[in-house]
């Protein structure tokens, strides 16, 4: 019986770590290393890091090669991050925006200092540092995601942003080829019968945009955190709350007066009738300022248009059939 059990716990440990392996990134990371005026690498030098929308703090110390990592950090920004040690003036970094699975680098060189000790602002930068690639990505912020028009207002809109995209497809694999998670749960149309690649079947939309906080694409990717997908990783993460109280109330609208009436030259003939309403609403805040956040988002959908009448189509095929038949 024991060993029945410890066979269990064996396979359930297995399965755990191969799906944190096939997980998504859902953070970003701050990495870089701290020299002195001379080149030499600092040991223990203490480096912070703050997301001043929420207060959210990150800290850390370099290590022996005077090097430093910052991992699971809040995607967006604006960071503060300040680097200090006995002896030098502290370096200070403001407007760094930090995007969806991408390390920010920060190479800084302290200087020295009198025995008076002062806060020095060396520079603030808002350049995103060159990262090394695992592959072709593409990042869609929030304020792409805001600003770009939308029909649908679906992830699918802006996914064919990136180059290798053609349609749903991306680098010339099928669109249920793709692995599409949505902060690190997968959001897959798995049953396939349809060619959109959310569940929900056609013009269904699972998550409102407006919950969206960031959009990451990565084009078959040499990089052990993600996996499960020989077309496109699409990994997107929500919105979170800040210590400011923010809210937005939407409500959109369209029929068939907003579809084209010409294609060229030609005029098009009557419009077939349509309509679509999307109301919705968000709320986030501050629950414990610093410490704890939330965000909620409410969106419904209303769709109208005539449905199709399969009978009468068969009853005409039929009846056009039947004049081919000898009559008896």
């Amino acid at each position: 019986m024991l060993r029945n059990f410890l066979r269990f716990m064996a396979v359930m440990a297995i399965t755990l770590v191969s799906n944190t392996v096939m997980s998504q990134v859902t953070t970003s990371t701050i990495t870089g290393v701290v020299k002195d005026p001379k080149g030499q690498l600092l040991e223990g030098a203490t480096v912070k890091a703050e997301h001043q929308p929420s207060g959210t703090q990150y800290s850390t110390f370099t290590t022996k090669g005077g090097i430093f990592t910052l991992p699971g950090m809040r995607t967006g920004g604006p960071y503060r991050v300040e680097i200090t040690f006995t002896g030098f003036a502290p370096a200070v970094y403001e407007g760094i925006v930090l995007q969806l699975g991408e390390p920010f680098n920060i190479n800084a060189n302290l200087k020295e200092t009198e025995s008076i000790l002062e806060n020095v602002v060396v520079s603030g930068t808002r350049r995103k540092a060159a990262v090394d690639k695992t592959g072709a990505s593409t990042n869609i912020s929030n304020r792409t995601i805001t600003s770009m028009p939308t029909i649908s207002r679906s992830l699918s809109d802006f996914t064919r942003l990136t180059p290798q995209a053609n349609g749903n497809s991306f680098g010339g694999r099928d669109s249920r080829y793709n692995n599409i998670q949505v902060d690190g749960a997968n959001l897959n149309n798995n049953f396939g019968l349809s060619s959109e690649p959310l569940p929900g079947g056609p013009g269904n939309q699972p998550i409102s945009l407006d919950a969206i906080e960031e959009v990451s694409i990565n084009i078959a990717p040499y990089d052990v955190r993600q996996a499960g997908f020989t077309g496109a990783g699409i990994n997107a993460v929500t919105k979170s709350g800040t210590n400011k109280f923010k809210g937005s109330a939407y409500t959109y609208y369209r029929d068939e007066t907003y579809n084209g009436a010409r294609v060229a030259n030609e005029k098009l003939g009557p419009q077939q009738f349509s309509q679509s309403n999307i109301w919705g609403a968000t709320l986030g805040g501050p629950i414990i300022k610093n410490k704890l956040f939330f965000f909620g988002s409410y969106e419904y959908e209303k769709e109208a248009s005539p449905a199709y009448n399969g009978l009468q189509e068969v009853v005409l095929v039929l009846a056009t059939y039947q004049t081919f038949l000898p009559i008896p």
